[in-house]
């Protein structure tokens, strides 16, 4: 899967917020925005089901 880089902008305090996040789950703070951007878009139903052919989608 290709990936495309953009500009994120936030303030201090959600980035610092963040970064502790990401440490305590041995994340980089990119790899954890990943995680919760995936995570809340598999719980809201976002995103292909493995059946459509995605075998990024892992099952819970």
């Amino acid at each position: 899967m290709a990936k495309k880089a953009f500009a994120l902008r936030l303030d201090d305090k959600m980035l610092s917020a963040l970064q502790r996040w990401a440490d305590d789950e041995f994340r980089s703070v990119n790899g954890q925005i990943e995680y919760l951007l995936h995570d809340a878009l598999r719980k809201a139903g976002r995103l292909p089901s493995k059946s459509a052919g995605n075998p990024d989608d892992k099952a819970e």
